[in-house]
């Protein structure tokens, strides 16, 4: 995910905590603690139940995003918005992974470059170390900044926050000053494509096998840095506020809201990447089991690395000599502000952004593979095997990658933040999401029949899962899903950048066309197939929405089929667990 993602993010949790996790603003981040609350009853009627039915689907009918929906034909519009949603995840999640790759590279200096204010694209009003306590009286008298007043002062940049927006992005004054390519940046965002590719090229196999280092190694990074954390002055204040409850909270409806949006984000659903790899498993495969497994490993993880991130903001405030809120970034910021900020105060200091910033660029990676594998099995899905021909796979990822990468150069540009912006607030956000979720559920529970497709998984699996699963498609998800949908419609707010920077009008209509390019497939495709069938209506409506089957239902619908034997229908291996795994990592 969003993204996304697309995975939950280990050191992606760095972002998660603060602007995914809920917060719009740093000073919410204080009750993540009762957050939790909601976020806990969400996971339970809307993240597991959603997340196993796009399991359970993709594993049942065999078939990539699209074709799934061949369980209900009329409603294949399903599969080519999660393809249009997954496709643009692809090509603006990567932008995270560039600047990480960066960042790693510019890890390797006795000196960070983001620590001092004597490089080049520092301005006059960088100021290396300011600490709020030593601001008494009004005035400050030092040898490095003078007789300069508070007031003054509080007008100075970070050499960080320069090194952010005056390097990485030399960001332009708005949307329409698009500016130059930034060429080191365009050289990390290829070496990240290429990256990709090799890994995806050769299919689920492949990718298992790289996926086992990618998903165990930022565990132990996540550990050291624990350690270190928890070491740091000001670390025991940092877990404090990370875990002290604000039971006032609790009334508010925005709380609510995030916790139902943070799962649907973290779990990655309504991309279609999950289906896909779903699709992977053996027929019998107890995909209810994985599902709660993946799940609680999601929420579990996020909840651990809340631990890392504010020990280390604690060390922050504590070196600052402010209040936590004061340090925690959102967005992008928290990432490649916050973070590189504690690590240019730490002894050693370029191992530990080494550390981090590879760590980062692991689970992206990871994130990236779940999403390029998504949609090159819906596009493959799309040929029959008549038209098979060799290195179609490599072809197909290649063409993909190269096409994101294409759309990306407008991200490496001087004004390639706004850009980014634009991809991440509107193609994969919350509402285009939501509005997926809720029409998958409404077909699979009401067009198909929710204890037709509740007989199909005890088929598959050899039990029927808890009937609360079955209620949760028909009436609880699709609420939840459709009440969080009208909030955010309802709360709209146009789109700006640092809070300063509001787009201009033809920037948001951009911004929504990217929106409805994958919201209007869903009732497009449904009016296109309706009008186009002949009959009554009524006829039309049961010959478009009944199954095509494949051959390995052909043989799973058979009398008398003994459910063991269903196995050999579609060879499995252990890899695509650790895949679907990495989907919400």
């Amino acid at each position: 995910m969003w993204p996304s993602s697309p995975a939950v993010h280990l050191a992606h949790e760095w972002q998660v905590t603060s602007s995914r996790l809920s917060l719009s603003t740093p000073a919410r981040i204080q009750w993540i603690i009762l957050f939790l609350i909601p976020y806990v009853l969400f996971i339970f009627l809307g993240g597991i139940p959603r997340f196993f039915l796009e399991i359970a689907l993709g594993q049942f009918m065999k078939a990539g995003s699209i074709n799934v929906w061949n369980i209900a034909p009329l409603f294949k519009g399903l599969g080519y918005a999660s393809m249009v949603i997954v496709f643009f995840c692809n090509t603006y999640y990567i932008m995270v992974l560039a600047w990480g790759f960066y960042y790693f590279i510019k890890s390797f200096n006795s000196t960070l470059p983001w620590s001092t204010c004597d490089n080049p694209w520092n301005t006059e009003n960088c100021i290396e170390t300011f600490r709020h306590d030593d601001c008494q009286n009004g005035t400050i008298g030092n040898s490095t900044f003078g007789n300069l007043t508070c007031e003054e002062l509080a007008d100075g940049r970070s050499p960080i926050i320069e090194f952010w927006e005056n390097k990485v992005l030399n960001i332009s004054d708005g949307l329409d000053e698009p500016g130059v390519i930034n060429w080191e940046l365009m050289l990390c965002l290829m070496a990240v494509w290429v990256m990709v590719y090799f890994c995806v090229w050769k299919g689920v196999k492949s990718t298992g096998k790289i996926v086992y280092v990618t998903a165990t190694f930022p565990y132990v990074v996540l550990i050291i840095l624990l350690v270190r954390g928890v070491t740091l002055p000001g670390a025991y204040d940092g877990i404090m506020y990370y875990v002290k409850p604000d039971w006032s909270k609790l009334g508010e409806a925005q709380v609510w809201i995030d916790a139902g949006t943070q799962i649907f984000f973290s779990y990655a659903i309504g991309l279609g990447a999950l289906t896909a790899l779903g699709s992977y498993n053996r027929f019998n495969n107890d995909c209810y089991k994985d599902a709660f497994v993946l799940a609680f490993i999601n929420s579990g993880t996020s909840f651990f690395s809340g631990f890392v991130v504010f020990s280390i903001l604690g060390f922050m405030a504590s070196e600052q000599g402010v209040d936590i809120s004061k340090v925690a970034e959102s967005g992008p910021g928290l990432a490649f502000i916050a973070y590189p900020k504690a690590v240019s105060m730490m002894p050693v200091a370029p191992v530990w952004a080494a550390l981090f910033f590879i760590m980062l660029l692991l689970l992206g990676l990871d994130s990236q593979f779940v999403g390029v594998e998504g949609f090159v099995t819906g596009i493959l899905d799309l040929f029959p095997g008549k038209y098979y021909m060799r290195y179609q796979r490599e072809i197909a990822v290649a063409i993909c990658c190269l096409l994101c990468f294409i759309i990306d150069l407008s991200m490496v540009t001087q004004g390639g933040m706004y850009v980014f912006q634009l991809f991440d607030y509107y193609s994969a956000s919350g509402m285009t999401l939501l509005w997926q979720a809720f029409w998958e559920c409404v077909v699979v529970a009401w067009v198909y029949g929710a204890d037709r497709f509740m007989d199909d998984i005890a088929r598959m699996i050899g039990y029927r899962p808890f009937p609360w699963i079955k209620w949760c498609w028909s009436f609880i998800t699709p609420c939840v899903c459709m009440g969080i949908f009208l909030f955010h419609l309802l709360n709209y707010k146009p789109l700006t950048y640092n809070n300063v920077y509001v787009y201009p009008w033809w920037g948001e209509v951009i911004g929504w066309c990217l929106a409805l390019s994958s919201m209007l497939c869903i009732p497009v495709s449904l009016v296109y197939k309706l009008a186009g069938a002949k009959g009554t209506f009524r006829e039309r409506w049961e010959n478009l929405t009944k199954p095509v089957w494949g051959a390995h239902h052909l043989e799973y619908m058979a009398p008398d089929t003994d459910i063991k034997s269903l196995a050999s229908l579609s060879p499995g291996t252990e890899e695509n667990k650790v895949i679907i795994f990495e989907s919400v990592m």
